[in-house]
Order: C-alpha cells, then sequence, then structure tokens
C-alpha cells in the first residue's frame, strides 16, 4: 500500500475518463464525411446506458441528407450549426416501451452522454441541441416520424473544425452538501 502524505497525488487517467475531460460541445465542422462505421460506434455506445427494466427506450434516426439536413436546419435558431453537421442524429423516446417516465428520461441522457462520450473517442466533434425541441412536430414530419416517437434531442456531429476549446468547472467541494 503507497503511503499518502499531503503531496498531491497524480491519479493517471484511463481513457473514459479522458474523453469526459476532454469532451467539448463542438459547433463548427468541417465538409469531410463521417465513416459510417463510427456512426454505427456510436450509436452502439448509446444503446449500452442504463435503463430501467433493462426496456431500452431509445431510437434514433441518422441523418446524413443534405436536403434534409438543411430542412432541418430551418426548424432552429442554430441553424449554422445543423446546416454545418456531415452527421445529424434525432434522439427519440419509444413511448411504447416506456414504463416509468422519469426513469425514462434518465435512460435517454445517459444515452446521450454515451454517444457524446464515444464521438469524443472517436476523434470526432459534436454537441447536444435541445432548442430545436420547440419545433419537434416540424422535425418529425421532415424525418417521417410517428407520433408516438417523443424527440429528446439531436445531435450534430462530425470533424471538428476547432479543437482548442477550453472549459473550467467550480471546484467539486462546491457541488458536495454533506460527507456523513
Amino acid at each position: 500500500m503507497r503511503k499518502v502524505t499531503n503531496a498531491k497525488v497524480q491519479v493517471a487517467m484511463k481513457p473514459v475518463q479522458q474523453a469526459i475531460y476532454n469532451r467539448r460541445s463542438r459547433r463548427e465542422f468541417t465538409a469531410d464525411p463521417v465513416d459510417k462505421s463510427i456512426i454505427e460506434a456510436i450509436l452502439k455506445a448509446g444503446i449500452w446506458a442504463p435503463s430501467g427494466l433493462n426496456n431500452q427506450p431509445w431510437r434514433f434516426v441518422v441523418i446524413t441528407d443534405a436536403s434534409t439536413i438543411k430542412q432541418l436546419s430551418e426548424t432552429t435558431h442554430y441553424t449554422h450549426i445543423v446546416a454545418g453537421a456531415p452527421v445529424l442524429i434525432g434522439v427519440y423516446l419509444d413511448a411504447d416501451s416506456m414504463y416509468d417516465a422519469v426513469k425514462d428520461y434518465q435512460a435517454i441522457g445517459a444515452c446521450i452522454q454515451n454517444m457524446l462520450l464515444a464521438i469524443e473517442e472517436c476523434g470526432l466533434g459534436g454537441v447536444w441541441l435541445g432548442q430545436i425541441l420547440k419545433n419537434r412536430d416540424d422535425v418529425n414530419r421532415i424525418l417521417g416520424v410517428e407520433s408516438r416517437y417523443e424527440l429528446m434531442a439531436v445531435l450534430a456531429l462530425g470533424h471538428p473544425a476547432k479543437t482548442d476549446q477550453q472549459s473550467n468547472r467550480k471546484p467539486l467541494a462546491d457541488f458536495i452538501l454533506k460527507t456523513i
């Protein structure tokens, strides 16, 4: 057992920790296409998220068609982000698979986070778009998705145009209410 003193101890980060700490919301992309196998790997990371009773309530629409991306870009205040992404992923909650709304919404969040971490691990950039939800009926119409599927987010992803973004977090102590 290693003796710990008052000096800072350096802990080697594992790949998942590196992805967590390095992930940023990338909003600008190059025109380079994203390989289909990478998109599938990102989706597979999403479906391995935890869900209550393992009901796996998520469903996806993968969009790479330029004319569809243009139509979707007109449904949001963030037109430039959507229009500039070579890949969009619509993340849906399947109402027929639900058993507990809170747990299912949490599961969708975990699914999205898994995909964002996979995007980072694959050397791509991505961003979770929520403002587009205000126009979910238009999005569903454009994508031809049935009303039983509730749009939870659209992920825009691609090869990042910039990778020098920085971010800060408050100290951990600011978030801990108590240690009992």
